[in-house]
This record gives structure tokens, C-alpha cells and sequence, in this order.
């Protein structure tokens, strides 16, 4: 279903990746402590110029890939960061226990938050973070605290957490907001599923934890909820997919909090299912799916109403898939290890290889009418052989310069782009990178 278009390469490990909610940009939080924020090339092509900047990748490879910034934000690792509802802000935090908030277009801070501790001698460092709301953050740490911090506009303005709870013996894993309900004014969210050692629990913003499960006698590691799923009498109600440490997916009824309802076995050799996000139902064409990234580097796609695995790709062969998301335009990301790669539709790939043939097979038509009918005749034995010798040489000329101009970007430290099976639409080029 997807095929990998491009690999990008990062200067140190990947920790966390988040995407804007309306534009395609990426950003990467690596192991550094670095913050590093791209722009994807665009995907749609309606209204564009041939010669724009923004011209589609998958098409004609002339699109780039551009680091928009890159500092160092954080002491020690960064370890998570995500963006504001609206894509207007970006919030890391990271081993030196400071969360900050800075623009997602110049990367410059303009607000920041000290991580509390119990123990003022042990730092809290942050595991996970997410924007609930405008108002509300959500901040996971190794202690197993939740800390809901205030917004305000985007900035972190108040100097302690507006509440703090304990939804989980151990560090919080995952969160996975709920959908709002139907007599929400704001159509933000107030509850959400959250998973930490052996248990899932489901949080209320005004009222707290409201419930535990039970052992589940596994490690729950990533989780996701998805509408339009549930009992039979009631298929509207949702259900919580929860990737296990043992490559189980554990499929749960909202409402239905106690236990796990079905599972799916994503993987026989019990590999972790570190990562899980849904696919867009434009790109599934309104059927329930998911991708999900296992420990050993490779996705795999379920299908939840068919409850089976539908096909697998390769992202790594040895590091764990830690990010899994879909950008505005349906593109899938993955990441893990010292690489990111963007996936795209099989079927849109396969629809612009007929349309590149189809604009072929017209300028073939165009050159034959404009040969007073001399197009059937065969060129002389001595003009053809002087043809084929320029176009060698042509290609020759060609190579060469392609050769030294990859040889100029290696010495100046610009890492080289690795196409996937598509690499025929052209070559990609990464500008900004160090």
C-alpha cells in the first residue's frame, strides 16, 4: 500500500518527531539534545508552476527537502516535543528537565517551564508530552507523574503545574486523547487513555483518574484511539488499539476500561510495538487502519475491521520505528535510528507514472505532427551514428558534473539522499543539512 519515496538522513539519533497539523513541516528532537525543523516538499501539484519551488517530489524529483532551522535546545537529550493544535507553536523538553516553547518558524524560545521534582536532588526528566488543548498540556516523566501545565495563549506562564496526577505505577508510555463529547462546547478533548508499565488508565481533566485497568501482565507501549469501531450494538463507540511489549495488539471498548476486549497478534516472534498511529481514512478510503513500528525497525499495517496484518515494510534493519505520523497531505513518516522516511500511496504513485506517460505519449504525438511527414523515415546510417556519439557524450558531460557536484556536498558535509524504489522520478535534494 506504501511505497518509501526517501530517506533522511540525521545527524545524531532520533528520540522524538512531530508534524504540523497544517503545513508540511517536520521536526525532529534527537538525542543531542539538538531540535531540528524541515519542510517537506509539496505533493500537490494543482495551480503550481513547472519551475516552483515547491514542485512536487514525487513527480518530477525537483522538489527539496530544507532544514528551516536547527539549534540546540536542550543540555542533554530531547525527548519529546510536539506541536500546538493549530501548528502556531512547538514545545520540546528534554533530559535537563526544561520544557520550552518557541516558534515553529524561526525556532526562536519565547517561553519556559522547570520540570518539578519530589526530589530536589534527582531531576524529573520528561518522557512525553502533548497538547491536549489550547489551554492544556499534558507532561509525562520518569517518575510517573502527569503534570497538566497551563497554555495561556501558547505560553508557559505559570511557574508550577495546574495539577499533577498518578495515573500509573510506572512512566507513562503513551496518551491517547479521547474524542470530545457531544454536548463539548469547545470540540477539545478532556479525556484521554493513557498506558505505563502493565496498565491503562483513563484521565479526566477536571476530575482526575478516573479508571484503572487490570494487570495486564504485559508492558502496554503505544496506544491510539479509533472511531467508528465497537460491539456490534454499538459500532459509533470507538475503540483504544494498545501496542504490547510482546507484539500483541490489545484492542479495548471505550467505556469498557477493566480489560482488553480482542487482540491482534501483530508479530509471532514477540517483537515490541513501540509505535502506533491510524492512517487517514482519505488515504484507506474510509476503512479502519493502522500502522504500527516494532523494535526491530520494521511497520506494519493492520487492518482493524478485518482484525489481521495487512502487509509489512522496512524502515530499519536494526533500530526500533519510535515515530510513526501522517503529514496534511497523507504522507506517511516514520522514524527511528539516524533516519526519517517519507512513504507515500502506492496507488497516487502509480496514478502520476501514467500521467508522466500519458504527457510523454502527447509530446510524441506533438514532435511527429510537426515533421511534415518525413516522421516514418529513418535517418541516415552516418547522421544516426552522429547522433548517438553527441547523445554520449551529452551523458557523459552529464555524470560527470553530477559526480562532482556529489563529491563538493560530501566534503562540505551535506549528507546524500537514498531513493527508494521511485528513485526514477528524479533525484532529491537536502539543503541545510550539516
Amino acid at each position: 500500500m506504501f511505497e518509501n519515496l526517501c530517506t533522511l538522513p540525521l545527524s545524531a539519533e532520533l528520540f522524538s518527531q512531530a508534524l504540523h497539523p497544517t503545513e508540511p513541516l517536520l521536526a525532529v528532537g534527537l538525542s543531542t539534545g539538538h531540535v531540528q525543523c524541515f519542510r517537506l516538499p509539496s505533493a500537490d501539484k494543482s495551480g503550481e508552476d513547472d519551475d516552483s519551488a515547491d514542485a512536487s517530489v514525487l513527480s518530477d524529483g525537483k522538489g527539496t527537502i530544507d532544514t528551516v532551522w536547527r539549534t540546540r535546545r536542550h543540555k542533554g537529550s530531547c525527548r519529546t516535543l510536539g506541536f500546538s493544535n493549530d501548528g502556531s507553536a512547538i514545545y520540546s523538553a528534554g533530559t535537563d528537565s526544561i520544557l520550552k516553547h518557541f516558534s515553529p518558524t524561526t525556532g526562536q524560545v519565547a517561553s519556559k517551564f522547570a520540570i518539578p521534582s519530589t526530589n530536589p536532588s534527582v531531576p524529573d526528566a520528561p518522557t512525553l508530552l502533548r497538547v491536549l488543548s489550547p489551554q492544556t498540556l499534558l507532561l509525562a516523566c520518569d517518575s510517573g507523574v502527569l503534570h497538566l501545565l497551563d497554555l495561556r495563549d501558547h505560553a508557559l506562564a505559570n511557574s508550577k503545574p495546574q495539577q499533577s496526577h498518578f495515573p500509573h505505577t510506572d512512566f507513562v508510555s503513551s496518551i491517547a486523547p479521547l474524542p470530545p463529547s457531544a454536548e463539548s462546547t469547545s470540540g477539545f478533548s478532556k479525556q484521554w487513555v493513557s498506558t505505563g508499565g502493565t496498565t491503562l488508565a483513563v484521565t479526566d481533566l477536571r476530575r482526575g483518574v478516573l479508571v484503572r485497568s487490570e494487570d495486564q501482565e504485559d508492558e502496554l507501549l503505544s496506544s491510539v484511539f479509533v472511531t467508528g469501531l465497537g460491539p456490534k450494538k454499538n459500532r459509533e463507540n470507538g475503540i483504544a488499539a494498545v501496542g504490547t511489549g510482546s507484539g500483541v495488539l490489545t484492542l479495548w471498548d471505550k467505556g469498557a476500561w477493566d480489560d482488553q476486549q480482542d487482540r491482534i497478534i501483530v508479530d509471532r516472534d514477540g517483537e515490541s510495538l513501540d509505535s502506533i498511529v491510524q492512517v487517514p481514512e482519505f488515504v484507506t478510503d474510509g476503512k479502519k487502519k493502522v500502522v504500527i513500528g516494532l523494535g526491530d525497525g520494521n511497520i506494519r499495517l493492520v487492518d482493524l475491521g478485518k482484525r489481521e496484518v495487512e502487509a509489512s515494510y522496512s524502515h530499519d534493519e536494526v533500530e526500533a520505528v519510535l515515530g510513526l505520523d501522517f503529514d496534511c497531505q497523507g504522507r506517511m513518516i516514520s522514524g527511528g535510528g539516524n533516519t526519517v522516511k517519507v512513504w507515500q500511496e502506492a496507488k497516487e504513485l502509480e496514478a502520476e507514472a501514467e500521467e508522466d506517460e500519458e504527457s510523454d505519449s502527447d509530446d510524441d504525438d506533438d514532435d511527429s505532427d510537426d515533421d511534415d511527414g518525413d516522421s516514418d523515415a529513418a535517418p541516415a546510417p552516418a547522421e544516426k551514428k552522429k547522433r548517438e556519439d553527441s547523445s554520449d557524450e551529452e551523458d557523459d558531460s552529464d555524470d560527470s558534473d553530477d559526480g562532482k557536484k556529489k563529491r563538493k556536498k560530501r566534503r562540505k558535509g551535506k549528507a546524500p539522499v537514498v531513493l527508494g524504489v521511485h528513485g526514477a522520478h528524479g533525484v532529491m535534494k537536502f539543503k541545510g543539512l550539516d
